[in-house]
């Protein structure tokens, strides 16, 4: 009896095991398109079960990870030569060539038409292997809404052209592209994602680059406001001869990017117009004044620079009157191109040669300050997500 009631015992279990049985292993009602199964629910199984449980289990209503097309398209994988392709071109493509007729640029439009198909079959078949619309789908990430709206744009494109319409704007969308990469590589994907997470952090700081702006913006304005525009001209009572063709200041041979700046009375300026350099014709130096004028001959001449004896200040400022003092605005300008460590020891020059020597000091201290707060602006991102640069740079020595 006991052997008995043993096997009659075990007969249920043996036919809900062979009814669990008969239902496929990755079963999924059309209606329950998230792939989780019903709290306390039996006969369905979880999504841990699926061939690519970070995919949708269905997609279109009726496509399961395993149903063809669907299957193809998911383990299809596609290079980023055509990435890499599209850099090229890119880099080759001259936008002042209004017609296309050169065999240089023949091709690479026609690179260009393959890159572009190639990149919307891609996105056709991420949609038939993710679907479309959904937390797990194809729209439902941002760097895909990117590729797509890049797509997009290149249809807008070619439709234009076969209109004969010229929209300049959409055809920059392809510089775009190239983002792409960051969405096929894990690595960088991440690395965009942390330093776009630590933007909001980075407010007290950015706070504090503009107060630095503000205040050696204020101090340039109320130290050297217009004294840029400083150049030696004639005096006022003095006139060249009608025959020559002479300024009413003096000019270097790059008056625009390096002008003489000459410092007033009452500045301790390191340039006066006593220092303006001697006139040279034909290689030789002139040494005569204008009494000599009518006198000269092959072997003199007359140095008209040395009647250049005025410092006052004109109308132009160095670099086509893009840097200078006069406003808080401009200073700004000039302070940028300061911390950018390009140019800025001519500006320095400048402010040394119309107002002080000691003025070196100002510059100094922004360099200091502005190498200060970058340091301010990497430690949160290094100090609130060290966790991730880790397991970063853990992939990297791993491959």
């Amino acid at each position: 009896m006991a052997e008995d009631g043993g096997n009659l015992s075990s007969l249920p279990k043996v036919r809900g095991s062979e009814n669990r049985s008969s239902l496929p292993r990755n079963f999924i009602p059309l209606n329950d398109l998230s792939g989780m199964a019903a709290e306390g629910g039996e006969g369905i199984s979880g999504s841990s079960e699926l061939p690519y449980p970070e995919y949708a289990p269905v997609v279109f209503f009726y496509m399961k990870q395993t149903t063809p097309p669907r299957s193809w398209c998911i383990k299809m994988v596609l290079s980023m030569l055509v990435i890499l392709l599209n850099c090229v071109t890119l880099g080759m493509y001259h936008p002042c060539e209004d017609e296309c007729e050169l065999d240089r640029c023949k091709i690479l439009q026609h690179f260009d038409d393959f890159i572009f198909a190639f990149f919307a079959i891609e996105m056709v078949i991420k949609m038939v292997a993710l679907g479309i619309f959904g937390k797990k789908c194809y729209l439902g990430d941002t760097w895909n809404r990117l590729d797509f709206f890049i797509v997009l744009a290149g249809m807008l494109e070619y439709s234009l052209n076969l209109q004969n319409v010229s929209f300049s704007a959409v055809r920059t969308v392809r510089v775009l592209r190239p983002l792409r990469a960051i969405n096929r590589v894990p690595s960088m994907r991440i690395l965009v994602t942390l330093l776009l997470d630590t933007l909001p952090m980075l407010g007290n700081v950015l706070l504090l680059c503009f107060f630095v702006f503000f205040i050696f913006g204020i101090v340039g304005v109320q130290l050297w406001k217009g004294l840029l525009r400083n150049r030696c001209f004639i005096e006022e009572n003095f006139s060249f001869p009608l025959s020559l063709n002479l300024g009413n200041y003096y000019q270097t041979e790059n008056d625009d990017e390096n002008p003489f700046i000459c410092s007033m009375e009452g500045h301790n300026g390191m340039r006066e117009c006593d220092s303006v350099p001697k006139l040279y014709e034909a290689g030789q130096q002139c040494t005569l004044n204008i009494d000599s004028y009518n006198s000269t001959d092959n072997t003199t001449c007359v140095n008209w620079n040395q009647y250049y004896t005025n410092c006052s200040a004109g109308d132009i400022n160095p670099f086509k009157n893009a840097i200078n003092f006069d406003n808080i605005f401009y200073a700004w300008i000039a302070i940028f191109q300061v911390i950018t460590l390009e140019g800025w020891v001519d500006i320095m020059y400048f402010v040394m040669d119309a107002h002080s020597f000691y003025n070196f000091i100002y510059f100094i201290l922004l360099i200091i300050v502005s190498a200060l707060s970058t340091l301010l602006k990497t430690s949160p991102t290094v100090q609130s997500h060290n966790s991730q640069y880790l397991q970063i740079l853990g992939r990297f020595v791993c491959l």
